[in-house]
């Protein structure tokens, strides 16, 4: 089993008191970036990476992980309407290859089917303007898919 090949069930046992998970939504042009608070029961969004070249964008995602006691990274992974794996899932799978090599964070993958759309309605219902919810869309989508990671975690806590 590779770091990149561990399930949300996985990453339960593997995770230590007090370490934090990184959210990643990765798209063409930007990541956002959520972090769980230490008990790792609420995402918040932290940041949006706007994307230049691989490297630099790896160093400054590790520079977080480094600076507030990550223990895992959990990517969205955009599957199509049906559950299958499309061009957008590969290159997150990509991505997360590439990562690894840089890191010996594990890394699991989160089905991030409607993400950006279930905040964006979100956004709407708040009344965000559309250039306020531009620059906040991509943490926000990443703080919605790490806190699905977060609840499944719970559930298999509360399961034990």
């Amino acid at each position: 089993m590779t770091q990149t090949d561990i399930t949300i069930e996985d990453l339960a046992a593997m995770l230590e008191q007090g370490q934090r998970l990184l959210g990643l939504d990765i798209g063409s042009k930007t990541i956002g970036l959520a972090l769980s608070d230490e008990s790792r029961a609420f995402a918040s969004p932290l940041k949006t990476i706007k994307r230049t070249k691989f490297t630099p964008d790896a160093q400054e995602i590790l520079q977080v992980c480094t600076e507030s006691n990550v223990g895992a990274l959990v990517l969205g992974l955009p599957l199509n309407m049906n559950g299958t794996e499309g061009p957008r899932a590969q290159s997150a799978r990509t991505f997360a290859r590439n990562l690894q090599k840089l890191t010996d964070l594990a890394i699991t993958f989160w089905d991030e089917r409607l993400s950006t759309a279930a905040v964006t309605r979100t956004l709407i219902e708040a009344d965000t303007s559309r250039a306020k919810r531009a620059e906040v869309i991509d943490k926000m989508a990443a703080a919605y898919i790490l806190q699905g990671a977060l609840e499944r975690l719970d559930t298999i806590a509360s399961e034990d």
